[in-house]
């Protein structure tokens, strides 16, 4: 199909998850237990990626995605996609609020790379569906999101075995997210989405300084070792912004011409439960001021997020999209409380570099958020009429 001139981010913009219809759910739990084979489940996965998109053209969005249909998680299926590592079970997943994630992990297997990813084959699909008037995106977990997962406490002991030194494990992971980006854009991508919950765990004290959410920051220190260090709160939250905001920017450095790299930040987004809380004051000079990212998508749907006074941080024409719409509640929001908030933002940041989005995806694993596809519409179409309304 012809390749769109369009370029993130839209006034009327997606984060990029969907939720499955059931004949999806139904066929991957066939394929669990045997019942089907892998060539049958694609087949599926390829119709419900097909009438997606054609939901997504109809409502009149410039962007489409596959939905993240063909992935069981936001992050660990990409993580497992890359060379050196394999899927592994923890004995407890991330701590939410009010519940705990299933306890699938990635672990190093050896030396990381990342050419063939089987991502490329799925944005392949999702790029034949589009045409000149829409956008394909494919998301993938930040490379911060990857280092701190394979930091996660029960990882440690088998990512130090691999890598002793975190400055050779950073550039390994630098290395293999150039790899996939070199090998995306060949394909014809020209929007990629790095999803990123770092960044939101650094703002809340009681997770990991490394952001696993499964370690209190008067446990462990931010070098990931374990070990009882005295060092402030705030010397280990600012070192490990330090690690992720090196890997990240390490990774896009020598993104193609033409890539945009725009990225997603989040505090967790699971079966409609949150996991961490704070405002972005914490973390603003070093992920606004100095990621290398064209723009950021922000959650800003409850006062967990704070307000926008850290959007002053925002260095260069980066560009900013407002999460002002929850994909986690059915119930929709006021259009006129969402514009005076669009309003408000822009004393930090100039409304021609502003834009509008849901908070998050709706189904950032497979089980997804506590709404109705029919919810989840509804919310997309709100996004549009306010953006509308706003920006034209």
């Amino acid at each position: 199909m012809p390749q769109s001139q369009l370029k993130a981010p839209f006034h009327a913009d997606v984060v990029g998850s969907y939720l499955r219809p059931q004949y999806l759910h139904d066929a991957r739990r066939q394929f669990e237990n045997g019942d089907i084979d892998a060539a049958q489940l694609k087949a599926i996965e390829d119709k419900a990626i097909t009438e997606l998109v054609e939901k997504q053209k109809s409502l009149g969005l410039k962007v489409i995605t596959d939905g993240e249909f063909r992935r069981s998680y936001w992050h660990l299926d990409f993580m497992w996609g890359l060379n050196g590592v394999e899927h592994h079970e923890l004995n407890k997943g991330y701590q939410f609020v009010n519940m705990v994630t299933r306890a699938d992990s990635a672990r190093l297997t050896g030396k990381l790379s990342g050419e063939n990813h089987p991502f490329i084959e799925h944005f392949k699909f999702l790029a034949d569906l589009a045409d000149e008037n829409v956008l394909p995106r494919l998301t993938v977990p930040a490379p911060a999101q990857f280092l701190a997962e394979l930091q996660r406490s029960e990882n440690q002991e088998t990512t130090k075995a691999v890598y002793a030194d975190e400055n050779e494990l950073i550039e390994d992971i630098a290395k293999a997210y150039q790899t996939f980006f070199k090998e995306l854009a060949a394909a014809g991508c020209t929007n990629v989405q790095i999803d990123d919950c770092t960044w939101g765990m650094l703002v809340d004290p009681k997770f990991a300084a490394k952001g696993a959410a499964d370690t209190p920051l008067s446990e462990a220190s931010a070098c990931g070792c374990g070990a009882s260090h005295e060092l402030s709160h705030e010397t280990r939250v600012a070192d490990a912004a330090e690690a992720y905001l090196t890997v990240n920017n390490k990774a896009i450095e020598n993104a193609p011409e033409g890539l945009t790299v725009t990225t997603h930040v989040c505090r967790g987004n699971y079966r409609s439960h949150w996991a961490a809380s704070g405002g972005y004051a914490p973390v603003a000079k070093v992920l606004f001021g100095r990621e290398n990212v064209d723009a950021y998508y922000l959650e800003f749907d409850t006062d967990r997020a704070g307000d926008f006074s850290p959007l002053a941080e925002v260095t260069g024409d980066k560009k900013v999209v407002l999460g002002l719409v929850s994909s986690k509640i059915p119930e929709l929001e006021d259009a006129a409380t969402i514009v005076a908030r669009i309003k408000e933002a822009s004393q930090y940041v100039p409304l021609e570099r502003l834009y509008l989005s849901t908070q998050c995806g709706f189904a950032s694993t497979e089980e997804g958020n506590a709404l109705t596809e029919e919810e989840q519409w509804a919310k997309i179409k709100l996004v549009q009429e306010v953006a509308k309304q706003v920006w034209e």
